[in-house]
């Protein structure tokens, strides 16, 4: 703030003939050039004046600045052109962007000698060459992270011919958090905007290490065809930016966003960002990038756990068993059992056991009996060293569906027929076509059905706020949690033997096993709130179950499912389900669904649709 202060003072103090020496036509046209308003970071409003993204004051020079391109920049040339009384808060110092533009589109050559010694040894210290868009897959098990994540990792000159590019920064947009919002108040204070966002650059190893290991994701980088000069006004830029703070949603204003609002400050003339109104889901901004020509090429580092996995697959049961003892108990390496194995086995399954230990230690305080017998383990792999991991890679992201989808249904219930209209805003349940996506993953959000039945007689159907379920496969080594979480409005059955719209929030635990492959079995125990005009209580709670199989066969999906819930005023409430999706096309699927209901109140009831799903941006 003090920094910004000074550049004012010295806006104020300055001879006042020093901005209008610039034709006040020529001021115009330069606030109105698509860079300058790119660095503002302005957006047009709806009744046709500005507004910047940046909600912080400190950012502007003009008191009007955040609305009024043309006020800021006339301060900002007032301020480049002010007397040197601290080099370090002068505005040259502090807006090295704007500064380089200004002076290249205004020839000015007569501009004050400033010596800003902490920008350039810390641009020195980042080098800015070339960029790199990395893609952290989407990671259930943490709010922030469910859509996945992107950053810019930016290299010095010969970063990748030398392979340094674990010494390289990283660009990031996130949220900032202070103190330990639980996930229900994170998830909506991020979508309220109640956290600010700032950019921060930081060791590309710590973000590396924080997505690969902590989180178990797999990291997609794509190579950018930035030049050296487009990165290095992008950095620039950033230094501006620095403890600067925005307001941070997570459907729109989020780390996708603010990074391709970078990367037309390092473009000019990019338009990325104006086809992201609503929403701004971070495989969605990176389709946008490649359609815009700046991808060169495509690398992928498998986390740890797909390397665990990929190490232990072909070990048999009984190999895998030997995986855990020895990385429970080194000295099993030289019991005469395990010796008896055969030498390429036995190498299989110190790396396996070795990774597993590592796989352990993420996130953990050092551990010295750990540490010991990872040393071991490392030392067995040493004298027998296993062939190198081969991991495949699976199906590129951003070439998944696209992510908002339309839905048109003709179907009966109980021979009423109707026609069913549907919008998901986002992004992904367990019968859409999975390429791209791990299957047993289900997120939606804000998903809209209605109804029209015979007569023209009309029902809002479903309004789901979220809908989201982990069925993460358990398995010899690793043995995870599945979970769900749903809430909204739907359709029950009612007591007068047609449906009533209820409220609810629901949740669950259980397990998901892998029974072939493609073919993943879940049971998980749930509970459930309901408000219910046909129950005497206002809010009924209720506990059950929710188990079926999901089959990734030639067609498509399809997901086989009985649910039950027991509510505690008697009512019980059961169904079973099936639903096949056909794969027309990345983006076209036709999806049958069969459902059978019982329940005590409003007896049985029986449902068929067939469906068109249109997966369109």
């Amino acid at each position: 703030m003090l920094k910004r202060l000074a550049c004012l003072t010295l806006f104020v103090c300055a001879p006042l003939c020093a901005a209008p020496s610039v034709d006040a036509r020529r001021v115009q046209q330069l606030a109105d050039d698509t860079f300058w308003i790119s660095l503002g970071h302005y957006e047009k409003t709806r009744l046709g004046g500005w507004r910047s993204y940046v909600d912080d004051p400190k950012f502007f020079l003009a008191a009007d600045g955040a609305q009024d391109p043309r006020a800021e920049l006339s301060a900002t040339l007032a301020a480049i052109q002010a007397p040197v009384r601290d080099a370090e808060t002068h505005a040259q110092c502090v807006y090295p962007a704007r500064t380089r533009w200004l002076r290249q589109q205004l020839q000015l050559t007569d501009l004050p000698k400033v010596s800003c010694k902490t920008f350039d040894e810390w641009f020195k210290d980042v080098a800015p060459n070339s960029a790199v868009l990395v893609f952290p897959a989407a990671y259930l098990n943490s709010p922030s992270s469910m859509f996945g994540h992107t950053l810019l990792r930016i290299d010095p000159a010969g970063a990748e011919a030398d392979n340094t590019t674990l010494l390289s920064y990283a660009i990031n947009f996130g949220a900032y958090i202070e103190g330990s919002d639980n996930s229900i108040l994170y998830a909506w204070k991020g979508l309220a905007g109640g956290y600010p966002g700032l950019f921060a650059m930081v060791p590309y190893q710590e973000k590396l290490a924080e997505y690969r290991s902590l989180e178990n994701r797999d990291l997609w980088e794509y190579q950018l065809n930035l030049s050296p000069e487009e990165t290095q006004r992008m950095v620039e830029h950033v230094w501006e930016l620095k403890q600067v703070r925005f307001r941070y949603f997570f459907f729109d204003e989020n780390c996708s966003y603010r990074l391709l609002e970078l990367l037309e400050i390092a473009r000019p003339g990019l338009k990325l960002t104006e086809q992201f109104g609503l929403t701004a889901i971070p495989t969605d901004t990176v389709k946008a990038v490649k359609a815009a020509g700046l991808v060169k090429r495509i690398d992928y580092r498998p986390s740890r756990e797909r390397e665990l996995l990929g190490r232990a697959e072909p070990l048999d049961h009984a190999e895998q068993h030997w995986v855990l003892a020895v990385s429970a108990d080194p000295t099993q390496l030289q019991s005469a059992e395990y010796l008896r194995l055969p030498a390429e086995r036995r190498a299989l399954i110190q790396d396996a056991a070795y990774r597993l230990e590592r796989y352990r230690a993420n996130g953990q305080e050092r551990d010295r009996q750990a540490a010991q017998r990872s040393f071991e383990l490392l030392r067995a792999i040493n004298r027998n060293p296993p062939p190198a991991l081969d991991i495949e890679r699976p199906g590129l992201p951003e070439e998944g569906h696209q992510s908002r989808t339309w839905q048109l249904g003709l179907g009966s219930r109980d021979d009423r027929a109707f026609a069913e209209y549907g919008l998901r805003m986002a992004y992904h349940d367990l019968n859409d076509n999975a390429y791209g996506f791990p299957l047993g993953a289900q997120i939606e959000i804000l998903q809209l059905k209605l109804r029209q039945y015979e007569g023209n007689d009309w029902h809002l159907q479903r309004l789901d706020l979220a809908t989201i379920r982990s069925l993460t496969p358990r398995n010899e080594l690793l043995k995870p949690w599945s979970w769900q979480v749903s809430g909204g409005l739907e359709r029950v059955p009612g007591k007068h033997g047609d449906q009533t719209l209820v409220s609810h929030v629901n949740g669950g635990g259980g397990g998901t096993w892998q029974l072939a492959d493609g073919l993943l079995g879940f049971a998980l125990g749930t509970a459930r709130v309901e408000h219910n005009n046909d129950f005497s209580e206002f809010v009924a709670p209720a506990a059950g179950f929710n188990t079926g199989v999901l089959w990734r066969n030639p067609l498509g999906n399809l997901s086989l499912e009985a649910k039950g819930d027991y509510f505690t005023n008697g009512e019980v409430r059961r169904s079973i389900s099936l639903n096949q999706q056909w794969e027309l096309s990345r983006n076209l699927g036709l999806r049958l669904s069969a459902q059978r209901d019982f329940s005590h109140l409003g007896g049985t009831q029986n449902e068929v649709m067939l469906q068109v799903r249109w997966y369109h941006y």
